[in-house]
C-alpha cells in the first residue's frame, strides 16, 4: 500500500511542476507578446502620435500672433495623425537635437522639412515625400538680362556662404556677396545693391503670399529639387506604411492640395 501511496504522491509532485511550467510559459509568453506589441498599435492604444518639430521656422511650423503652433508641417502632421485615428501631440526641439529626441523615443516621428537624405536613410526610416524644394533664381523685375543661371557670369548674387545655393551661383561665375539668410539676400536685391540671388524656391513662394506686390520674380529653377519626408526610427514598417497611406489620400482627396495653397498657393508636392 505504501509502496501505491509513494507512486501517487510522485505522479501529483510531477502534475504541479507541468502545470507550474505551463504557466510560466504562459507569463512569459504574455511578457513578450506585450514586447512585440508595434509602435503603431502603442499610438493608437495611447490615442497620440507624439510629433517632433521645431516651431520657429516659418512657414513650415511657427507660431502665430496669438501664440498657437501652425505652420505647414504642422497642418499635414496633423492630417496625418487624424486619419491614424488618433490626435498630434507636438513636442518642440531645437533642430540641432532633434535626431537625438527621436532616438531617446520623445516623439514617434519628425515633421520639419527634414531631407532623406542617404546617410539618414542608413538609422532612420522615411515616409513618401509630402513637399519639394528647387533652387530658384530671383531678380528684380525690371531685370530683363539674367534669364538664366548661366547669366549670372560677373554679376552680384547675395548668398548664405555655408549654403548649397551659394555653390550653385558660383559655378555658374558669380560674384558672391555675403548674407546672413534668405531676408537679407531680399533687401539687398530690392535696393538693388545685388543683381540676383539664389535661394529656396518655397521661400519666395512663401514671401510672395505676404508681400504679392513684391517687385521681385523668379527667372529659373533647377530640374530637380530637394524632398522632405517625415522621419522614423528604423524597424517601423507598419507605422510608415500607414504614414504613405494618409499622405496619398490625402492627395487624391484635395485635401495636400489645400493645405499647400494655404502657405504657398501652389502645389508643392512636386
Amino acid at each position: 500500500m505504501r509502496k501505491y501511496l509513494g507512486l501517487v504522491s510522485i505522479l501529483l509532485a510531477l502534475l504541479l511542476v507541468i502545470v507550474g511550467c505551463g504557466n510560466n510559459s504562459s507569463n512569459n509568453a504574455d511578457k513578450n507578446n506585450s514586447k512585440k506589441q508595434t509602435l503603431l498599435q502603442q499610438i493608437k492604444d495611447r490615442g497620440t502620435i507624439k510629433i517632433g518639430t521645431e516651431g520657429t521656422y516659418a512657414p513650415f511650423t511657427y507660431h502665430d500672433k496669438n501664440g498657437k503652433l501652425t505652420g505647414f508641417d504642422v497642418d499635414i502632421a496633423k492630417e496625418v495623425a487624424k486619419r491614424l485615428g488618433v490626435k498630434a501631440d507636438f513636442v518642440e526641439t531645437k533642430w540641432d537635437g532633434m535626431i537625438a529626441g527621436l532616438d531617446a523615443k520623445r516623439f514617434d516621428a519628425v515633421f520639419n522639412e527634414v531631407a532623406a537624405t542617404p546617410e539618414r536613410k542608413e538609422k532612420y526610416d522615411f515616409s513618401s515625400p509630402y513637399i519639394v524644394s528647387k533652387a530658384a533664381l530671383i531678380v528684380r523685375k525690371d531685370n530683363n538680362t539674367i534669364k538664366n543661371f548661366s547669366d549670372l557670369k560677373g554679376k552680384k548674387s547675395g548668398q548664405s556662404m555655408t549654403s548649397n545655393l551659394s555653390k550653385i551661383a558660383k559655378e555658374n561665375g558669380a560674384q558672391i556677396v555675403s548674407v546672413d539668410g534668405f531676408n537679407q539676400a531680399i533687401d539687398l536685391l530690392k535696393s538693388g545693391r545685388i543683381d540676383a540671388t539664389v535661394n529656396d524656391s518655397l521661400s519666395f513662394l512663401d514671401l510672395k503670399k505676404q508681400q504679392p506686390n513684391i517687385p521681385l520674380k523668379v527667372v529659373a529653377e533647377e530640374n530637380s529639387g530637394s524632398a522632405s519626408s517625415a522621419m522614423m526610427r528604423k524597424g517601423n514598417k507598419d507605422l510608415v506604411k500607414a504614414v504613405n497611406k494618409a499622405l496619398t489620400d490625402m492627395k487624391k482627396d484635395g485635401t495636400y492640395l489645400k493645405i499647400s495653397k494655404k502657405y504657398f498657393n501652389e502645389d508643392v508636392s512636386k
